[in-house]
């Protein structure tokens, strides 16, 4: 998969690539992140990217014509890819469009800074926007880090072990089931019984009771959205007595 990223701190991207599961998926050839600054587009011999806002205000914003010669050689490199902007005002990124934008064999990322780029780079440029939730950051920079590094993790051989993907949480819309690791026992609190006793049908049934009642104690709004089957409900309703 192919991952260009339209910003003005193409060094700071690219440590996303270094690192842990996107590096590993980097050094494996299965992720091809390649960046574009703007400033290198710049018309001016001061390689301005920016302009005070018209109507007055505080800040600067992203001017068009650096942005615009920075996405069509991004899009000349990679002509199929959408060009997604990470913005606040973005759809809400859930695992469910990860899920979606993992499957594409390539991607435009345009990371905007100071007040935002000039709205018709948007208008006319920008295939989509998304956005990692209700707060401001200083620049796109990190959403775009977080996005490359949620699809990474779903490219087959990403993950030392496929059924982790699997297993993570929002992977089938709820939260992920605690998890133990040794010694048995830490001050005195000891790991759930059912996770040593080696019966694989009844550890799973643990963790899926888990899942759903961690969902309904902490996102109540996604237990909502999930279509739970008649063992669902049951294990749900243990889950609940058993907290009471």
């Amino acid at each position: 998969m192919r991952i260009d990223i339209i910003t003005l701190f193409p060094e700071f991207v690219l440590q996303v690539g270094e690192y842990g599961v996107t590096g590993r998926a980097v050094e494996c050839g299965l992720i091809d992140l390649h960046t574009h600054n703007p400033r290198e587009f710049a018309l001016d011999a001061h390689r301005t990217v920016d302009d005070r806002p018209y109507g007055g205000g505080p800040g600067m914003v992203m001017k068009v014509e650096p942005l615009r010669a920075a996405i069509g050689v991004a899009r000349r490199q990679s002509p199929t890819a959408e060009v997604i902007y990470v913005s606040p005002q973005g759809r809400r990124l859930n695992q469910a469009l990860v899920r979606e934008l993992a499957q594409r064999e390539s991607l435009i990322l345009l990371a905007g800074r100071y007040e935002g780029i000039d709205e018709r780079v948007i208008e006319h440029d920008v295939d989509d926007e998304i956005s990692l939730g209700d707060y401001v950051l200083s620049g796109g920079e990190l959403a775009a880090m977080v996005l490359i590094d949620a699809v990474s993790r779903l490219q087959a051989g990403a993950l030392g072990h496929e059924e982790s993907a699997r297993q993570d949480s929002f992977s089938d819309d709820l939260l992920d089931c605690p998890h133990y690791t040794r010694p048995d026992t830490v001050d005195g609190h000891a790991i759930p019984a059912v996770l040593n006793g080696g019966d694989h049908a009844a550890i799973a049934r643990w963790r899926r009771k888990q899942a759903l009642g961690r969902t309904a104690q902490r996102r109540p709004d996604m237990i909502e959205g999930v279509e739970l089957s008649a063992e669902d409900a049951v294990l749900l309703n243990q889950y609940m007595r058993e907290i009471e």
